[in-house]
């Protein structure tokens, strides 16, 4: 089967669960009347699956074939994003629609492990090459579908429901059909990787069955683990790993908050369908220039002659959110504005991030390893991020921002640390 009829609706399938948890639910929470404080912290919890997937990746390896738990976790993240539909419009919608989340997590982070690992068993080295920028393009295309089509269906749905129905009734039920529309679409993807996906010879456990025993797993899982954490520069590189999102952790948790609330709680009063527009069309796209530019300079320059720049890159824009507190206008391309140019400043620094875990881990185990550095990120996000709502609560948005200004120091902090354990090649064999 050609890489094109299944790479791309993989990375889409791939996407799309992620940005609903992490982000999506943060705008449909506001809009069902849940505070700031619980938002953060539920939806930072919602983290936790892609925290601990290390824990269990090395299953995914051992038992069954990637192909399998790709399809089999497709169709649980459907029935997932089911469930949230018909609990969104039961009394106690918020405490199951929490429920079904979890379940949802969980089954995206187990399919994130078979997805990356199915491509490296389906492709050769070229066509794995090849075809890293095309499943980047369209796991931020599922971004873009979610934060943007996604949420401005919702909105679109409020105003039409709101006709005739009171806003306590309109808005869960437009969110309602909109996550019954999300589970229709994942059935159709499950069918289509069902009847599509190749079988690649050497899709299968790395263990037999009959030589799959308790003390095998426990011995590879043992030396998976002890291996990472002996390798040299281990305790500045989770550093960097952990603090270099410090600010953005929290900063990602209300920004859809303060767009969305009304000036008279300081907020900029824009409708669903607006945030929608500005962070799913205009912002995704600044992200994707971001780092698309940031991979271009590493790849000429190295790591580490950019690092810096891109921490600047990474912590400065977040001095836009302080300006439009202050300011608060009502122009909404001016506000747009501001967003890409915080996200084009994330997509652009993030690249060193997601960079560095590549070179450490680099050598055995490195599909392992990088999923413990990736659980580390995720850590990262997920304990900042559940106090931010209450930061935010007890100061108020302008103070929050200026907060979140003091917080991107750790980010310098971590990086004039990294530096001696980071000695990329660059093109033409050159060494940073």
């Amino acid at each position: 089967m050609k890489p094109w009829s299944w790479i791309p609706t993989l990375y889409f399938a791939q996407g799309m669960p992620y940005v609903i948890v992490t982000s999506v639910t943060v705008i449909m929470f506001k809009r069902l009347g849940m505070s700031n404080a619980d938002i953060a912290f539920y939806t930072s919890g919602l983290y936790f699956p892609w925290v601990i997937k290390p824990l269990w990746s090395p299953l995914v390896d051992i038992l069954k074939t990637k192909r399998w738990w790709i399809v089999v976790m497709q169709i649980i993240i459907g029935a997932g994003l089911g469930g949230i539909a018909l609990t969104l419009q039961a009394p106690l919608p918020i405490r199951y629609c929490l429920s079904f989340m979890w379940l949802l997590a969980f089954s995206s982070a187990t399919h994130d492990i078979a997805a990356d690992g199915f491509y490296m068993l389906a492709l050769n080295k070229q066509n794995q090459a090849y075809f890293i920028g095309i499943r980047n393009t369209f796991y931020r295309i599922a971004i873009v579908f979610g934060q943007g089509i996604l949420v401005m269906s919702a909105g679109i749905l409020e105003k039409l429901y709101s006709e005739h129905l009171p806003a306590t009734t309109a808005i869960p039920k437009a969110w309602s059909v909109t996550f019954y529309m999300l589970t229709a679409l994942f059935v159709l993807l499950y069918v289509y990787h069902h009847r599509i996906l190749p079988h690649p010879e050497q899709n299968r456990g790395i263990t037999s069955p009959q030589h799959t025993t308790l003390r095998h797993v426990i011995r590879e899982f043992g030396h998976t683990f002890s291996s990472f954490f002996r390798k040299k520069g281990i305790l500045p590189a989770l550093l960097f790993i952990l603090f270099y999102r410090f600010a953005e952790s929290q900063l990602v948790k209300i920004t859809s908050p303060f767009l969305l609330d009304s000036p008279a709680t300081g907020g900029l009063g824009l409708s669903t369908t607006q945030v929608g527009f500005i962070y799913g069309t205009i912002g995704v796209i600044a992200l994707t220039l971001g780092g698309i530019a940031g991979g271009i300079v590493i790849s000429r320059k190295g790591l580490n002659s950019c690092l810096w720049g891109m921490t600047a890159a990474m912590n400065l824009p977040n001095l836009v959110y302080l300006y439009l507190a202050l300011v608060r206008p009502d122009n909404l391309p001016l506000i747009s504005g501001c967003v890409a140019i915080e996200q084009l400043g994330y997509g652009f620094g993030f690249t060193s991030l997601t960079y560095f875990m590549m070179l450490f881990c680099a050598g055995k185990h490195q599909t392992a390893h990088y999923a413990l550095c990736t659980g580390f990120m995720a850590l990262g996000m997920m304990g900042p991020g559940m106090l931010a709502g209450w930061v935010e609560e007890f100061i108020g948005y302008q103070n929050f921002f200026i907060w979140i200004i003091i917080c991107t120091i750790p980010s310098f902090w971590v990086t004039r640390y990294i530096r001696p354990f980071t000695v990329p090649q660059a093109r033409g064999g050159q060494q940073s």
